[in-house]
């Protein structure tokens, strides 16, 4: 059974960097593709990034392209989200997910979901 438990939000100026972390308590989570998505209230929640089960593809919003870097270490069972030049528009609950096929994740139809953590960004 996957459990995922997301950490690393908290409060950043813009310009500022956090690093998410995904941990699998079930340690099933391998061979699933994983990815993030945030939410903001009244909105949505959208894609942010996806990874693949071996992690030799990885797929981002445009509006995250060249800022964030997902990764994953299967060994540890986590996955992490590495958030660069931070904007305030990047202010969200962060949400870590698995499942497969990778479209149906991407799709925000992912099998598996953690309780989120916020991320605040402040101008």
């Amino acid at each position: 059974q996957v459990q995922l438990v997301e950490s690393g939000g908290g409060l950043v100026q813009a310009g500022g960097s956090l690093r998410l972390s995904c941990a699998d308590s079930g340690r099933t989570s391998v061979i699933y593709a994983m990815g993030w998505f945030r939410q903001t209230p009244g909105k949505e929640r959208e894609f942010v990034a996806a990874i693949t089960w071996n992690g030799d593809a990885t797929y981002y919003a445009d509006s995250v392209k060249g800022r964030f870097t997902i990764s994953r270490d299967n060994a540890k069972n986590t996955v992490n989200l590495l958030m660069n030049s931070l904007k305030p528009e990047d202010t969200a609950v962060y949400y870590c997910t698995a499942g497969e096929p990778m479209p149906y994740l991407r799709n925000g139809m992912g099998d598996y979901w953690g309780q989120g953590t916020q991320v605040t960004v402040s101008s």
